[in-house]
């Protein structure tokens, strides 16, 4: 008789088998991990000794570690390479790990046991690192309501479970309208505007579905050139209503879920004592209340403004110089279109000058040569297990030889893909041995005659997503929950948002920015047009992401559905003075915003981390500016003092020790030219 097949997500190790995980291993696992895990929990609960560190915070750390594990590879795996049976099997444990989460955070039992450890002589002699777990996890457990009790915490058990759920629903239903919707151009006539490299990427598509024709999607790498690009104003507005009104109709309407999910987290905000849900989500974080968070946002929305509308203006005036006076207004579809060519004709600049000479692999080459210079640490290819084979691995090593980490890289898109870019932390070391992670990204594609050749944006990309990956990495943490980009979601996106700034600097770009067919480097008369171009119309940058804050924080502190109607009806009304132009009645960007949506807390109330990140990035590039970009002193410095310290240390203390000082706000307005003008 056949022995039946080892589950491979039972007994995880370093290498995880992503080619040997199936659907049907899914629910058994996740069953039994939680069993044992329950069972150690258990254990701690009803051990009467004198409570320990070992027998305490230890104990409930170590207890969950092969759920997390099993759990990121399962919901990774729905990210990258999902199929309708592994969808279900997720979707199963989904109840199963969120109760199981919830319970834990609310554990009196084991709040009591921390707490009386807290009392001990151990706790007061505890290192920083420790003493600062310690303290974060008391906090944590009152904060989830482990000190409610009847009623109260199993509505938010409730609760917890339900916007699991819901969160994950609203994901799948932004991925399933977005591959829902193709647009077949059958000619090149109607091809007018759009660049070579979009019109070849399109061809292949079609090729690849069998079909005539062009091929486009609401993928951002297909979506972005034909809204920038295309002649055809009709057909920019098809593509544009589309991609803003994804998620609100039949049975992938998000509009049920997002009245839900604010009503719950509400809901949760105030059974925990909180006055709304930004107060609960940011007491912890560098912002601490919703109030000082919409006051930053308030803040650089009243220093943007004027430039904002003296932008839009300009952009108007240009449109009817190109077309007389019966051009009419601009509608949100002629935006980019214009913008585009308002920027070429003021600089003389068009982004697809750039693509040649950013080859994916001379792109990757030259971020790990930066990369490694200011860190010093070698990275190399390395083989492991994948979940598709367009997905590569690499080795991160000190200079002795040690193994550092391991990381694996998606960079193109496919249909059971989610869109964007991402990185995930997998494997935590906390006793010396190598960290593993990845990094997503959603790229232009190679072609049947080119390899990928990317815009400069999408560079940028890269770079943001393995600043997350370093800020994993390099960890050198003791504690797991601590290490890593375990940090405060307003101060995680600093090592991600500081690798960007290399992408514009000339000592960084002749690193790796090199004609794919001459191995020349961007010609100067080029580099100047482009970073001319940099600051091109930034209020309206500025404001798109203010726009989204707002929003965000607002939903999450002052609406009130009996007198503000819909989520999206008072979306649509707050985005409205952000907009370059009116909406259409049906605007509806809010369904796919996955940020917000896609998981029980997210970016939820913390949307303006990015800016507030970009403040630091700004500010802490300025020291790499004034020593030198690739100074491998300072890289040493903020490697020690940010990359390798996790949640070690409140991160304001950690920005003070690379800087020598709290950041400084104009820093970010002199670096997008919203700075006032010196007299």
């Amino acid at each position: 008789m056949t022995a039946p097949a080892q589950n491979p997500l039972l007994d995880l190790g370093f290498e995880l088998p992503f080619d040997a995980v199936r659907p049907e291993h899914a629910v058994p696992a996740i069953d039994t991990l939680i069993a044992t895990a329950q069972a150690a929990l258990d254990a701690v609960r009803k051990d009467e000794s004198v409570p320990t560190y070992a027998n305490t915070l230890g104990a409930v750390e170590a207890a969950t570690a092969k759920l997390e594990l099993a759990n990121t590879v399962l919901e990774h795996l729905e990210s990258v390479a999902t199929t309708d049976a592994l969808r279900e099997a997720y979707n199963q444990t989904i109840p199963k790990t969120t109760a199981f989460w919830s319970a834990l955070s609310m554990d009196h039992r084991l709040y009591e046991r921390v707490k009386a450890f807290a009392a001990t002589d151990e706790a007061k002699d505890l290192d920083p690192t420790r003493a600062r777990f310690l303290e974060k996890t008391l906090d944590s457990f009152r904060r989830n309501g482990a000190a409610l009790e009847g009623e109260k915490k199993a509505r938010l058990e409730m609760i917890d479970t339900r916007l699991s759920e819901i969160t994950t629903r609203f994901s799948q239903n932004v991925l399933d309208a977005t591959n829902a919707y193709e647009l077949y151009i059958p000619n090149e006539e109607g091809l007018a505007g759009l660049p070579e490299s979009a019109r070849v990427a399109a061809r292949e598509a079609a090729i690849a579905q069998k079909k005539e024709g062009y091929r486009f999607t609401l993928h951002a790498p297909s979506l972005i050139p034909l809204l920038t690009y295309l002649d055809d104003r009709a057909v920019r507005e098809q593509v544009w209503r589309a991609y803003n009104t994804r998620a609100t109709s039949g049975t992938l309407d998000n509009g049920p879920l997002l009245q839900e999910i604010v009503a719950l987290r509400a809901e949760k905000a105030a059974l925990l004592g909180y006055t709304n849900f930004a107060d609960l989500v940011l007491e912890s974080r560098m912002a601490k209340t919703g109030e000082h968070a919409k006051a930053f946002v308030d803040g650089l929305v009243a220093r943007t403004q004027e430039a904002f509308a003296r932008e839009n203006e300009e952009l108007q005036a240009f449109r009817e110089e190109l077309e007389g006076q019966g051009a009419g207004a601009l509608a949100p579809w002629d935006v980019g279109y214009y913008a585009e060519k308002l920027r070429r004709a003021r600089f003389d600049f068009d982004e697809e000058e750039l693509r040649p000479y950013f080859p994916v692999k001379g792109v990757l080459d030259g971020l790990f040569a930066i990369v490694q210079r200011l860190f010093d640490v070698r990275i190399e290819p390395t083989t492991l297990p994948t979940w598709d084979p367009a997905v590569t691995t690499y080795r991160i090593v000190d200079p002795d030889g040690a193994h550092v980490a391991s990381f694996y890289a998606d960079l193109y898109p496919r249909e059971n893909k989610r869109g964007g870019a991402w990185m995930n932390p997998l494997i935590s070391a906390v006793d010396g041995g190598p960290q593993l992670g990845l990094f997503c990204a959603n790229n232009t594609q190679p072609t049947a005659d080119k390899p990928a050749l990317l815009t400069h944006r999408e560079v940028e990309t890269l770079f943001h997503e393995f600043g997350h990956l370093l800020h994993h990495s390099l960890s050198r943490v003791s504690v797991r929950s601590l290490a890593g980009t375990n940090v405060a979601w307003d101060f995680v996106e600093l090592p991600s948002q500081i690798m960007e700034n290399w992408c514009w600097e000339r000592e960084a770009l002749d690193l790796f920015a090199r004609h794919y067919e001459t191995n020349e480097p961007i010609p100067e008369a080029l580099f100047q047009k482009m970073t001319s171009a940099r600051t091109f119309r930034a209020g309206n940058a500025q404001m798109r992401q203010l726009s989204f804050s707002s929003v965000d924080l607002r939903l999450h502190t002052e609406y009130d559905p009996a007198k503000d109607g819909t989520v999206l009806a008072y979306a649509r009304a707050l985005l409205a003075p952000f907009a370059v132009c009116p909406y259409p009645d049906d605007y509806a960007m809010i369904a796919g915003f996955t940020h917000l949506f896609s998981s029980p807390v997210g970016y939820a109330a913390a949307y303006y981390s990015y800016k507030w990140a970009e403040v630091l990035d700004a500010d802490a590039f300025s020291r790499f500016a004034a020593e030198g970009v690739t100074n491998p002193a300072v890289g040493r410095a903020f490697r020690e003092t940010i990359l390798e310290m996790g949640d070690s240390r409140d991160p304001s203390e950690l920005y003070r020790a690379f800087m020598g000082r709290d950041p400084d706000l104009e820093a970010l307005m002199r670096r997008s030219g919203l700075a006032p003008k010196a007299a």
